[in-house]
């Protein structure tokens, strides 16, 4: 018989294939200049280059302004799908989380086309409203999965002890509910930093995002200083990926 291990050999070469070479691929090229040498210079470029840094600072700001807007919207469609006393059909669920079917190129091009029908103009706000519209499924999916999995007997209890449903939203289920909360975050905030499709259509390039500079230095045949972008962006969501799995773990560890 074989191994049941042996299933995970095709998993394995495929990660290393496409993920993990890559990666040190990426890694090698951002310490290496045109000629091959080991070098910092591509790290140290991009603290001491203003259009970079700017477009950084842009991109956080957008990421957080946008964040914020998916956990907004995201939590009270999460809570309603969740609760059974408002919700009880799980076509309901399907409805909400379809837009993840569609490929978000299209439903970025749609929006932007819709726009255009409207003559509205392309700025910051239609840029926000693009976003939202793509990644809010991905803040009310893990919210909700948390919300549905939670124990309903902390909730009774404090309602049987004369607690007000206000005060058990914000005591109970808003602690509990902090580990979705915390993994949409993560799925919302980090791929909106390094976009760069959404803000092309819906902006005309009028806003760049960190991903257009990764794009446009790959793109221009600079692969360096693009690996050394793309480098400093792996650690940032490595780094929130660790203070993520330390707060969930918290969160986790006891709320009430």
């Amino acid at each position: 018989m074989i191994k049941r291990s042996s299933w995970s050999i095709p998993y394995l070469v495929f990660m290393l294939v496409f993920v993990v070479l890559p990666l040190l691929l990426i890694v090698l090229y951002a310490f290496q200049d045109a000629t091959g040498r080991f070098t910092f210079s591509n790290i140290t470029h991009f603290f001491s280059d203003s259009d970079s840094l700017s477009t950084f600072a842009v991109s956080i700001e957008v990421a957080i302004e946008n964040t914020l807007i998916c956990i907004l919207l995201g939590y009270p469609a999460a809570w309603i799908l969740a609760n059974q006393k408002y919700n009880s059909s799980a076509v309901t669920v399907v409805l909400f989380l379809m837009p993840m079917w569609i490929n978000a190129l299209m439903r970025t091009l749609a929006t932007a086309e819709l726009f255009d029908m409207l003559d509205v103009p392309l700025g910051k706000g239609t840029l926000l409203f693009g976003m939202a519209y793509d990644f809010l499924p991905f803040m009310i999916y893990p919210i909700y999965n948390t919300l549905k999995k939670m124990d309903k007997s902390y909730a009774e209890a404090a309602e049987d002890l004369g607690a007000a449903p206000w005060t058990v939203f914000w005591k109970i289920t808003v602690p509990l509910s902090l580990p979705g909360v915390m993994s949409g975050v993560l799925m919302v905030f980090m791929p909106t930093v390094s976009t760069f499709a959404i803000s092309e259509f819906l902006t005309n390039n009028k806003i760049k995002l960190f991903g257009t500079i990764i794009q446009e230095n790959i793109n221009s045949s600079m692969w360096n200083y693009g690996a050394a972008l793309a480098f400093i962006m792996l650690v940032i969501i490595g780094i929130t990926t660790l203070f993520q799995g330390a707060d969930q773990t918290d969160a986790e560890g006891g709320v009430i």
